[in-house]
């Protein structure tokens, strides 16, 4: 089985190519293609998933390519993690952003509809692409923002995309060993948007263990999302939020921190990646030791300024572990491919999961997955507060995707104005002026 990773040089493959080595079983990936505009990068990564490799008899070949039509033919799953403008753009949007004094964050707010409308023309070329070059491939989007970009794909390659996120599945397990659950065999009732969900259950054995740990302000205060919010916001709110949510209920404040920071995280990971890549060029480095470090670091760091804002200090070692948007994808590929059969919190067409958002929505829910793909299951209907947030986002996704299509600044200015974390049509205009200046990948935005 061959897989294609599109964004072949970036920081996290050598995640998944991991996940890969520990798959033996009968129709496993046999062949991982990495495409990328970056010569440098995916030598880079090539060269870390070589020593990676070492010693495992039955590792998926590696082939590292700049042809993306070469790519893609024969593929049967294929893996969109690109980034378009790079680092450099994030940083950017960043500074735009906080100069108006409104959020910058790559997937929230300003900074994600910046990102937002770089990346769908792209993603939208690409899955055309594949439909003629790869019709009977399935498409794993964890390019972000990963529910508008899956919505832009899924217009053209319908249910064979799907988005994944390691935040959800990260969230459940930390709060399943809270509990002292297996992880594995809790369902978790979550729903909501790609980084505006919340978790309004946990159900081990067919009982939900979630109101237990919100009447105990010791368990509920000992973890991330505790620490994060506070106890009094969760159990007023009843349910436990995506950590992205922050940036939503302490806005004032995540901003600030965030201007007041020595610099931006777009920066910081800007500078630590061409740092390691740097290395990377340097033919005695170790590579798997290098890259491994470099991620130890930023895992370390992750929504700092956040957790200086509510007091939560270091991330504990538990929470150091993501959700793993590795195994995510390996278990997808594996219920696909094999009829592996599995549940999955995953980025997918609504249908008529989540009431008052239309079939074609991109959600983010549960799905039990099959050889016949994800299909979203009944999850509880949200609060209010929550479905007005959902629908608010969505309309300013849906604003982004329209933009991308007919090239018009007016829409784009939209989609920043109908946004909760930008209060002002005036600032919103300026963002877009800001932005197109900024980000030659803009200059489609030539109609008014």
């Amino acid at each position: 089985m061959k897989l294609t990773i599109l964004g072949g040089g970036g920081f996290r493959v050598p995640l998944v190519y991991g996940a890969l080595l520990g798959d033996h079983a009968e129709g496993r990936v046999t062949r991982v293609t990495l495409y990328d505009t970056d010569a440098d990068r995916l030598s880079a990564v090539a060269r870390v998933l070589a020593e990676q490799a070492a010693g495992v008899p039955d590792a998926p070949d590696v082939v590292a390519t700049s042809d993306l039509d070469e790519a893609l033919r024969g593929a049967d799953f294929v893996f969109s993690a690109i980034r378009v403008g790079g680092l450099a753009g994030r940083a950017a949007d960043e500074r735009i952003a906080l100069a108006e004094g409104v959020l910058g964050q790559e997937t929230v707010g300003a900074g994600g509809i910046a990102y937002g409308l770089r990346t769908v023309p792209v993603a939208v070329d690409l899955a055309r692409r594949i439909g003629r070059l790869a019709p009977d491939a399935w498409v794993i989007n964890f390019t972000n923002p990963a529910g508008m970009v899956t919505e832009a794909m899924s217009r053209h390659l319908g249910d064979r995309v799907v988005g994944i996120c390691d935040t959800p599945v990260g969230l459940g397990r930390r709060i399943a060993r809270v509990l002292g659950a297996d992880p594995d065999r809790a369902w978790i009732d979550y729903a909501g948007l790609n980084h505006l969900g919340w978790v309004q259950g946990l159900y081990v054995d067919g009982r939900d263990a979630l109101p237990r740990l919100l009447a105990d302000d010791g368990l509920l205060g000992s973890f991330e999302e505790g620490k994060l919010f506070g106890t009094g916001l969760l159990r007023s709110l009843g349910a436990i939020p995506n950590e992205y949510l922050h940036y939503y209920y302490f806005n004032r404040e995540a901003v600030r921190a965030y201007q007041e920071a020595g610099q931006t995280r777009g920066a910081f990971l800007s500078e630590q990646q061409q740092g390691f890549y740097a290395r990377m060029r340097e033919p005695g480095t170790p590579a798997f030791a290098t890259w491994d470090r470099t991620r130890a670091e930023r895992e370390a760091t992750y929504m700092s300024e956040n957790r200086e804002v509510s007091g939560a200090g270091e991330r504990a070692a538990a929470d150091l572990e993501s959700g793993g948007y590795e195994q995510v994808a390996l278990a997808l590929m594996r219920a696909v491919a094999r009829n592996e059969r599995t549940s999955l919190i995953l980025n997918v067409r609504n249908r008529t999961t989540l009431p008052g958002l239309d079939a074609d929505a991109v959600v983010e829910v549960p799905c039990l997955v099959d050889a016949n793909g994800a299909h979203p299951v009944t999850v509880s209907p949200l609060p209010a507060h929550a479905s007005g947030l959902v629908h608010a986002v969505k309309a300013v996704e849906r604003s982004v995707l329209e933009a991308a299509e007919s090239g018009s600044r007016s829409v784009a200015a939209r989609a920043f104005a109908l946004h909760p974390l930008v209060d002002s049509v005036t600032v919103a205009r300026r963002l877009v002026d800001a932005y197109t200046a900024a980000h030659p990948q803009l200059g489609y935005l030539d109609r008014p």
